[in-house]
Parts: C-alpha cells; sequence; structure tokens
C-alpha cells in the first residue's frame, strides 16, 4: 500500500481500525508533551518539514562543493606528473614510472591507488572529506568519517586522513570519535592551500604518490 499506493479490499476493510490505533497514540503523545503544542506549532508543522528537507539537501551541495575543492588542490600538488585529468580521476606517473589513480567520488571522497606488477593494485590512502564549518554538528562528521574509513580499512586501505573544520575543536575528541583516521588536516588550510596543514598534506600526498614536490 505504502510503495504502489493500492489499497486492496481486505486492507480497506482494516483501515478504519487502522487509523483509530494511530490518533489514539498521537493522542497521547500530543498530551504527554510539555510545553503543550500551541496553535503556531500546528500551523508551522510543514515549515518544519519542508525545513528538514532543504537541510538535507544544503548537506549534498556542501559535500559536492568540498569535492570539487579537494580536486583542484590535489592537482595543483600533482600537476607536474598528470598523465590523464578527468572529472572524477587523475591519473599520475609516478617517479618510479608506476601509474597512480587517484579516483573522487563517495566512500572514501579520495583513494589513492598504485598500480604494481601484474596488474596488483595497491590501496594506498582514502581521504573522507567534511566541508561543514559549524561547530555544532562536527562531531557528527567526524562519526561520518570513521564509518567511511572502516569501510575502506575492510577494502585494504591502511592509511586513513580526514579534512575536516579543526577550528575550536578539541584533536583528542576527534581522535577519539575517528580511530580510524591516522592524519587530521584542516579544510580551510587545504581549500585555501595555505598554512601549516595545507603543508603537511602536500608532503604526505607527495610521498602517497611518489613525488617529489615542487615549488
Amino acid at each position: 500500500m505504502e510503495q504502489r499506493g493500492v489499497v486492496t479490499e481486505a486492507q480497506r476493510a482494516s483501515l478504519a481500525q487502522l487509523c483509530k490505533t494511530m490518533s489514539d497514540a498521537l493522542a497521547e503523545l500530543v498530551r504527554q508533551m510539555s510545553p503543550t503544542i500551541s496553535q503556531r506549532d500546528v500551523r508551522e508543522l510543514t515549515l518544519l518539514t519542508i525545513g528538514s528537507q532543504f537541510q538535507g539537501g544544503n548537506n549534498v551541495v556542501i559535500g559536492r562543493h568540498a569535492i570539487e575543492a579537494l580536486y583542484l588542490s590535489v592537482r595543483e600538488v600533482v600537476k607536474a606528473w598528470i598523465a590523464l585529468a578527468q572529472k572524477d580521476k587523475i591519473v599520475v606517473t609516478n617517479s618510479a614510472s608506476r601509474r597512480v589513480t587517484l579516483s573522487f567520488g563517495a566512500d572514501p571522497d579520495l583513494r589513492i591507488q598504485e598500480e604494481l606488477a601484474a596488474g596488483h593494485v595497491h590501496n594506498k590512502v582514502a581521504v573522507e572529506i567534511k566541508g561543514g564549518t559549524d561547530r555544532s554538528n562536527a562531531h557528527n562528521r567526524a562519526g561520518e568519517a570513521e564509518k567511511s574509513h572502516q569501510k575502506a580499512r575492510a577494502q585494504g586501505f591502511n592509511d586513513c586522513w580526514t579534512i575536516i573544520a579543526k577550528k575550536g575543536l578539541s584533536l583528542e575528541t576527534l581522535r577519539s570519535e575517528s580511530p580510524s583516521t591516522n592524519r587530521w588536516f584542516d579544510v580551510s588550510q587545504v581549500f585555501g592551500r595555505t598554512g601549516e596543514d595545507w603543508e603537511e598534506f602536500r608532503r604526505r600526498l607527495a610521498g602517497a604518490v611518489g613525488i617529489p614536490l615542487t615549488d
């Protein structure tokens, strides 16, 4: 009924009882709420629902923009060694003449893989990026990064990095919420390509890909 929008005769006969049962439970919930629900709450209920939908859509946009910004920052580091650049992938030929593929997507947001002999692929680094900057939700973002890193480790990635807004946050707390993260980088520094975290990110990215840093 929920999926197809079709009510059978047997279901139709039970609709009245279903509505009564749900209404009784809802009425009891309303009676126990404190403070009590006002007429304004009822009028604005639809707006509250739309608000959560807007927030979900906004989070998707933030995530997409974050990956696009990460792509540009990564490309800046490896630009002298690029063999192929596509919308969601950069292929580099490193100093050992091996192909290293940097793939941008989801779970993880960036995966760095090196092709070895006999077609074997070495899963080197998994990177999660959290573009949101509101501190109230920072720990949820760290938890989301941990879930992704756990999946990455199951796929053979031993090095897991998280790029997140670090300002005003305890690094020890973040580490407790994502113990799988090996390295933490501040998102504003990686995007802005300036600061200690950006320099550290550059060094470690170049090392993972197998190329020397250029000025």
